[in-house]
């Protein structure tokens, strides 16, 4: 743990404990009728590997990918496993910021603030975000004892309470809804396992743009703060400020993080308009109601909860998330019609091989590249 003079830079147990106790309470089921959703999602899940690969043909017949486990947990276990996974992640940049705050202006005044409110901060942001997510591959936290991970890291996360909560909202099939989740998050699990390059790729890209982070420690607090503030309504309802709405990555950005950026975003898409899209592809044949589920989802996705949750979604960057989804499955769907699904596939190659953000935007551009350069 990161700390100066026995004060952490983020209290990561005080995190967890605040948001757990100030995420919402999940929606009111019976013990019996619980039991029931986790084991039908767990079964979903299971059927999901079949459809995925056998639409995808990511993996090659007669190969296994490297196995992770599938975890269906409550709202606390998405904390929980979101903060390991933070936490690993950010060590680095919070090993830089000790420095920092060790011999700049601010760092009496963050001596003083300490780790604790830090904590709470963030665990102000997960509790908002965890009542929000339905599934996730997570690939970065190291396994423990109640979370556990594959060999090489990574597991399969479906939240229980927020997809009977949106089934509910929705008012669609229940039983097709959770398939419909599973499909999406099980080709996240399948692009991971089938590309074992994918993660490093990942975790290295993460790591090169927090090693350009020239940002004061106190610039970083309190862009925690009005985050925290907005979730409490403390900030007046409309009320932009000096920085436009812009979310808590660009704030901070350097030019060469500008760069960084522009690569993981459009991996970012890629990796989730192609759940989208194979969810759609499958779809039709395993989940009878997916028209309506599609239809009804985008729905909610667009309007967002109401005012203060659109206007923390663009604090936090959840807008730029939402157009990944739309941005990437459009550049996969013409991808797939251009060259065919095994030609669409040349994407997991190697990194050089993954569309840049401008061939996100223009998908013939790509195709160009990567195809009648290999021809």
């Amino acid at each position: 743990m990161t700390s100066i003079g026995g004060a952490e830079m983020v209290d990561w147990n005080l995190a967890v404990a605040t948001a757990t106790r100030l995420v919402r309470p999940g929606p009111d089921v019976s013990r019996d009728e619980a039991r029931a959703v986790v084991a039908e999602l767990r079964r979903h899940a299971k059927a999901s590997e079949e459809h995925v690969r056998g639409f995808t043909r990511m993996i090659p017949e007669g190969h296994e990918p490297q196995d992770t486990p599938v975890l269906v947990v409550d709202r606390a276990g998405w904390i929980r496993a979101n903060v390991a996974g933070f936490r690993e992640v950010l060590r680095p940049l919070l090993d830089k910021m000790e420095e920092r705050r060790g011999s700049g202006p601010g760092g009496a005044v963050l001596g003083a603030v300490g780790g604790k409110v830090t904590g709470v901060e963030v665990g102000m942001l997960l509790s908002f975000l965890a009542s929000r997510v339905l599934g996730q591959y997570e690939t970065f936290a190291p396994p423990s004892r109640d979370l556990p991970a594959g060999t090489g890291g990574g597991r399969l996360l479906l939240v229980a309470p927020n997809v009977v909560h949106v089934e509910r909202e929705l008012e669609v099939d229940p039983h097709d809804f959770r398939l419909w989740v599973c499909l999406h998050e099980e080709t996240h699990r399948t692009q991971f396992t089938a590309v074992p390059w994918l993660r490093d790729h990942l975790e290295g890209e993460i790591q090169s743009f927090l090693a350009e982070t020239e940002v004061d420690p106190m610039t970083v607090l309190e862009r925690l703060r009005e985050a925290a503030q907005s979730l409490a309504g403390g900030r007046p309802e409309g009320e932009a400020g000096e920085d436009g709405g812009r979310s808590l990555v660009e704030i901070v950005q350097t030019p060469a993080q500008r760069e960084i950026l522009g690569r993981l975003t459009a991996v970012m898409s890629l990796l989730e308009g192609h759940a989208d899209f194979v969810m759609d592809g499958v779809g039709p044949e395993v989940v009878p109601s997916v028209a309506e589920i599609r239809e009804k989802f985008q729905q909610r996705r667009a309007r967002g909860a109401g005012r203060l949750d659109l206007a923390l979604r663009k604090l936090l960057g959840l807008d730029a998330k939402l157009r990944q989804y739309r941005d990437g499955e459009r550049f996969v769907r013409a991808v797939v019609q251009e060259v065919g699904m095994d030609g669409f596939n040349r994407v997991w190659t190697s990194p050089n091989t993954l569309p840049t953000k401008a061939e996100i935007a223009k998908p013939a551009d790509w195709v160009a590249r990567v195809h009648r350069k290999a021809e």
